[in-house]
């Protein structure tokens, strides 16, 4: 396996200002990732180790050299050519955390073909609005995506190719099977430059955490985009292992698993995981002796709870979380179980990675960080300048000279979204924060998650924070319920920990813990105690079905 980087491994980063002053990326002007990342890898060391795939145990199922990953995309690209699938042509993936998912992905991208992920819990319907949306020509799918997809209500007509990797089982009626047509094709030639750096390549959808999901097109240098995120945030070197837990079907994985690590010579780790179970993850970190580690904060707070210091974590080096900020508190016991601090970052399926906290800078417990070297991101005010420090503004980009390696072309077909976004000369990402004397940016929420409560504006995120860094709290949620006399009162859900019990006692005590440890004005004036809180696909809490719930009256 050969030596793995170790903890005492310099940071990649060692002056935060010289490299944001420095960093440029170049991306020539015909390009395609899969040729000129994975490729050109394979003809420098073929036998280095690309990607481990393992089962939801930790259990091997594959070890694929940067050699197999490539030939697997020849023939993906080969027999999806053979398909009648051609450049341009827009393609639905939804296949789970299996090397199928690589070989499809990567050889769609080869040939040009628009790759639109999708996560593996979409029902019927959803398989129906984003197949009609996309207008696409294929589906690529295993078993049990077929059968939904063939159960859809509309949506799914415009497909003249169904595949289908099925594990060796047989294929449904219509359906071609996946590995039996990369046998068909095998290996050999590929158009060798088959797309330019601005031509498409992928089309993300949104999470719908405040609205119907929009499409997000990237292009193909988006594949260079994320060698900020893999280098200066995931810390990543040669002979790292690095695993970031995400469905297939979100930009996550792309952040975690896809051109970014491999341009910088690490191998991707994937695990076809069930339900999140805290030793269940702690014993794959271990027994794959993986080196980097990024989850969302869903999956932080759930850790945390847990015996850690039960499993050998020495060979885990470096620990990131990105979806929504991290509560100070978990980062706090993460750091006391394992000894390493987890760098939040954040970013959006319109983007790579934005801010971020770097092994070379302090970080501040709560704080998305500072710029990425490569994107001039800022706080502004309603008119498109500058906002003071210490004042909650919309998060922007500059656009300046150009727009910055791994921000989306357009939300495809919606004008009025896209004049939303891109506005001032800047891009809006659609989030509230405020920046500090320093330059750490400070995340608030949504634009529609902001409560106004009394004159006053009050982010969720410091409300939930200080709800769950009390003992009986594993998750809190926060958003404005209508008020006629406040405008909206702040209204708290939450998941207690095993063992406690919620009533007024345990309500009251909260409000004064969190009244404690926030501005009088930002206690929950309401707490709900549930057992779970609504997520998106990607692990989003969606407050905007709390809101709903509230406002129909389900919480009287």
């Amino acid at each position: 396996m050969g030596e793995l980087p170790g903890r005492a491994a310099p940071p990649r980063m060692a002056d935060y200002e010289s490299e944001r002053a420095s960093f440029r990326l170049e991306v020539p002007e015909v390009f395609n990732p899969t040729i000129n990342i994975v490729e050109a890898w394979a003809g420098r060391e073929p036998e280095a180790l690309a990607l481990v795939s393992l089962d939801g145990a930790g259990g091997a199922v594959a070890e694929q050299t940067v050699s197999d990953l490539a030939r697997e995309s020849r023939r993906a690209a080969r027999a999806l050519a053979a398909a009648g699938i051609g450049k341009g042509d827009r393609v639905f993936v939804m296949l789970p955390r299996v090397p199928a998912w690589y070989a499809a992905v990567l050889g769609a991208i080869r040939i040009g073909a628009v790759v639109a992920p999708a996560p593996n819990m979409l029902t019927p319907r959803d398989i129906g609005y984003r197949v009609g949306t996309l207008g696409a020509v294929a589906a690529i799918t295993d078993l049990g995506g077929a059968e939904r997809l063939d159960a859809a209500p509309e949506g799914t007509g415009s497909l003249r190719t169904r595949i289908a990797w099925t594990g060796g089982a047989p294929a449904a009626s219509g359906w071609e099977d996946f590995d039996a047509l990369l046998d068909a094709a095998g290996d050999g030639d590929t158009p060798a430059a088959p797309t330019a750096a601005a031509d498409p390549m992928l089309i993300f959808f949104t999470s719908g955490t405040v609205s119907y999901p929009k499409m997000v097109q990237q292009p193909c240098a988006y594949g260079l985009g994320h060698v900020t995120t893999a280098r200066f945030w995931h810390d990543l070197r040669a002979g790292d292992r690095h695993w970031t837990v995400a469905d297939t079907g979100w930009a996550k994985a792309a952040w975690g698993g896809l051109f970014g690590q491999w341009h910088e010579e690490a191998t991707v780790v994937q695990v076809a995981l069930g339900k999140p179970d805290a030793d269940t993850i702690l014993g794959i970190i271990s027994g794959a002796d993986i080196t980097s580690f990024c989850a969302p904060p869903t999956l932080y707070r759930l850790l945390v709870q847990a015996d850690l210091g039960a499993h050998d974590l020495s060979r885990l080096r470096h620990c990131t979380s990105a979806g929504e900020p991290l509560n100070p508190e978990v980062i706090r016991a993460w750091e006391d179980g394992v000894g390493l601090t987890i760098y939040d970052g954040y970013g959006q399926s319109e983007t790579t990675l934005m801010v971020a906290n770097y092994r070379c800078l302090p970080v501040r417990p709560g704080s998305m960080g500072k710029p990425v070297p490569g994107w001039d991101v800022d706080v502004f005010a309603e008119g498109g300048e500058r906002a003071p420090d210490d004042v909650v503004g919309n998060v922007g980009v500059r656009l300046g000279d150009g727009r910055p390696v791994g921000l989306f072309d357009e939300y495809v077909g919606d004008a009025e979204a896209n004049a939303a976004a891109f506005r001032d000369g800047n891009y809006y990402s659609g989030d509230k924060a405020w920046r500090d004397g320093d330059g750490y940016l400070w995340f608030e929420g949504r634009d529609d998650d902001v409560i106004t409560s009394a004159a006053y504006r009050i982010g969720p995120f410091e409300v939930e924070s200080a709800l769950v860094e009390h003992d009986a709290v594993v998750e809190a949620a926060v958003v404005g319920r209508a008020d006629p006399e406040r405008t909206q009162i702040v209204t708290a859900f939450v998941v207690l920990a095993a063992g406690q019990e919620g009533g007024d006692d345990l309500a009251a005590e909260l409000q004064t813990h969190t009244r404690e440890l926030t501005a009088p004005y930002k206690y929950p004036r309401e707490i709900h105690f549930v057992e779970e809180l609504p997520k998106t696909i990607s692990g989003k809490i969606r407050r905007s079905q709390l809101r709903e719930e509230l406002a129909a009256g389900e919480f009287d």
